[in-house]
């Protein structure tokens, strides 16, 4: 097959297109060039976009003997990605950019490039697992290595990209085997430390980046009675769950330590409250993106709201398209906020994903739905 291997730079991506490689197929690298500044993003292999990125890929196609280009993607993840996640924090919701990346970035624009191009498959250092299922379809799973799984940000991007794309480590024992592969293949990336944080977010500040966007917006944080507590320089710099950088100045009356319950962009207000509000016993969701049948019913399921969160059991309701996900256990999850991805396992399966538009608190919160 031909497969154009996506080289981000990093130790993952290089050693996945060698195995592409080994196995035979016709292989191109290309470097995603996503900002055509070269202060936006930050350096020191903080994060996946910046300038020694470009080079370290190049560096590893040459290794492995492949073709080596670099595609100008900034403009469409400007308008896809940075601008998603800054409206999302300014409706009160709290989005995950890595999932945006995977979805309108990696398995869209660049899948779709690929395929208009004659590649047959694209291939990505993800940790995941493709696998065949009884009828034949590719089903997504959980990598072998639970640690590093990533199928939680790409839960996106559906059956179908799924089918034209190649996740060589997803059988992988540990990050450490795949830096020993690399150094054993000559690779110099073997020993670059991981990449982490946003990666536009250059200087690791997300409220400094929303606040240069989208200005000071001076507001009230209240408790769940109405009481005022304190002020705010903007209620998009929130998120639910946040207990740090609250600057609430009295302890609550139990001495207790506070959270962000909601976000209520249109009184530009912070609602606070206990750590045991933020239990729920059900999410609603949209969006769906389907790996299985899901005509409207009821089903058993694991759900999964973080990338690096536990997945409890639940039973999803799809009526219309919409999902509605009890927990088995009420409260076993907390601080679940709109705009977080909900994922859908059976064991290691991916079943589903949906964007999370409403969490119904478990009895004896004082306010019921977070919208």
């Amino acid at each position: 097959m031909r497969v154009l291997a996506a080289l981000s730079g990093g130790v993952d991506s290089a050693v996945a297109a060698a195995r592409a490689v080994d196995a035979g197929h016709d292989v191109v690298g290309v470097h995603m060039a996503l900002s055509r500044s070269r202060d936006q993003f930050r350096t020191g292999s903080r994060g996946c976009c910046s300038i020694e990125d470009a080079g370290d890929a190049r560096r590893a196609a040459d290794v492995l003997g492949i073709p080596y280009y670099v595609w100008d993607l900034s403009e469409r993840f400007e308008e896809t990605v940075v601008a998603d996640f800054v409206a999302e924090y300014e409706a009160g919701r709290t989005p995950n950019p890595c999932v945006r990346c995977n979805e309108h970035i990696k398995f869209a624009t660049l899948l779709d490039k690929a395929v208009a191009l004659g590649f047959d498959a694209v291939c990505t250092g993800h940790y995941a697992r493709i696998e065949t299922g009884p009828d034949g379809t590719r089903e997504l799973h959980r990598a072998r290595d639970l640690a590093k799984d990533q199928s939680y940000v790409l839960a996106v991007m559906g059956p179908e990209r799924l089918a034209r794309s190649m996740f060589p480590l997803g059988d992988v024992a540990s990050k450490e085997e795949t830096r020993a592969e690399a150094a054993a293949r000559g690779l110099s990336v073997s020993a670059k430390p991981d990449s982490y944080d946003i990666c536009f977010v250059a200087d690791g500040d997300t409220q400094g980046f929303l606040r240069s966007r989208l200005g000071s917006q001076p507001g009230e944080i209240v408790d769940g009675s109405g009481a005022v507590l304190g002020q705010h320089d903007g209620a998009y710099a929130f998120t639910v769950g946040q207990r740090k950088g609250l600057s609430i100045g009295r302890p609550a009356p139990d001495g207790k330590p506070r959270y962000v319950l909601s976000v209520e962009p249109v009184h530009n207000r912070v609602v606070v409250g206990s750590v045991d509000e933020l239990a729920v016993q059900a999410v609603e969701a949209d969006r769906a993106v389907w790996f299985a049948d899901a005509d409207d019913g009821t089903f058993a399921c694991a759900v999964q709201v973080r990338a690096h969160g536990d997945a409890v059991p639940a039973r999803a309701s799809v009526r219309d398209g919409a999902v509605q996900i009890a927990l088995d256990i009420p409260g076993a999850l907390r601080g679940v906020a709109p705009g977080q991805s909900a994922v859908l396992y059976d064991d290691t399966r991916v079943l589903g994903q949906a964007t999370v538009t409403a969490a119904l608190r478990s009895p004896g919160a004082t306010s019921g739905l977070v919208r």
